[in-house]
């Protein structure tokens, strides 16, 4: 494979991201409802990530897209807490040291943009992913935090930027 870029989205990148989560969704056994599968969100992410304080990323290679991950304040929360959200990589290229390199683009522009901790949310058999997170600094909560909306996510996690 050619050299990985990592880069911000844009409007044209939107239908082959949205494929690429639908595709890492269905493949990890996510349901449909309750989770990102279902977020409207998915059809334009260059657009849902067109506002204050918040950037989507995408991982290209081969002219593929290979990857992605964003950050965003964390909704119907208080306090000053972004989230690392909807974060896929391909099954052809995992492994590759992808996911740090996604949640390194984004942990830094959280700290850019101020955020004093970073949560995620993400199912219980993710193993492989709870390990990325658990190694890049996240620790397991006992409850959830603000309310994404994916209340079929049983697993949280908290990182201090």
């Amino acid at each position: 494979m050619d050299a990985i870029v990592i880069r911000e989205i844009s409007p044209v990148d939107n239908a082959r991201v949205a494929q690429l989560i639908r595709e890492v969704l269905l493949e990890m056994g996510v349901p449909k409802v309750g989770s990102a599968y279902a977020d409207e969100a998915l059809n334009d992410m260059h657009g849902a990530y067109d506002i204050p304080k918040a950037i989507y990323f995408i991982a290209e290679g081969d002219g593929q897209i290979i990857g992605c991950a964003g950050i965003a304040q964390l909704d119907n929360y208080d306090g000053n807490v972004c989230e690392l959200q909807k974060m896929y990589v391909s099954s052809k290229t995992r492994g590759m040291g992808l996911g740090t390199k996604l949640i390194a683009s984004c942990l830094e522009k959280a700290k850019e943009f101020g955020f004093e901790q970073c949560y995620l949310e993400t199912m219980p058999y993710m193993k492989a992913a709870q390990k990325l997170y658990n190694k890049n600094g996240f620790e397991y909560l006992e409850a959830r935090i603000g309310d994404t909306g994916h209340y079929a996510c049983p697993v949280w996690m908290i990182k201090k930027l």
